[in-house]
């Protein structure tokens, strides 16, 4: 997981989605909210129309957490954002990984498409 000082409290989640922007991608929506202070703060949050087993939300933020690891350095400072997931993303992000289906790279193309679209 990302350490505490780089995720998003309760209070600066509403204020994104309140006055943020946002960039879709087919399973996963970036709202993000511009600030003046010299902070980067991104945070998971996966809704119970995703799954209803907690177990399967909690694995979706932790694939995010590990990708987003890799990826931290390149998003802009000044920048508080949540990945929302999708209704069908347990279905592109979850499950096993095989010789023909690889979730986690799923997940790694569309968190740097959406990185792409803010830079």
């Amino acid at each position: 997981m990302l350490s505490k000082q780089n995720r998003n409290n309760r209070k600066e989640i509403e204020q994104i989605f309140k006055s943020g922007s946002f960039v879709n991608s087919p399973n996963l929506t970036f709202k993000f909210f511009k600030t003046k202070d010299n902070l980067k703060k991104i945070s998971f949050i996966t809704p119970k129309t995703v799954s209803k087993k907690a177990v399967a939300r909690n694995l979706l933020r932790r694939r995010g957490d590990a990708v987003l690891k890799k990826y931290f350095k390149d998003f802009p400072v000044n920048l508080l954002g949540v990945f929302v997931f999708g209704k069908k993303s347990m279905e592109v992000f979850g499950g096993r990984k095989n010789k023909s289906y690889s979730p986690i790279n799923n997940l790694e193309n569309e968190i740097k498409n959406i990185l792409n679209k803010i830079n």
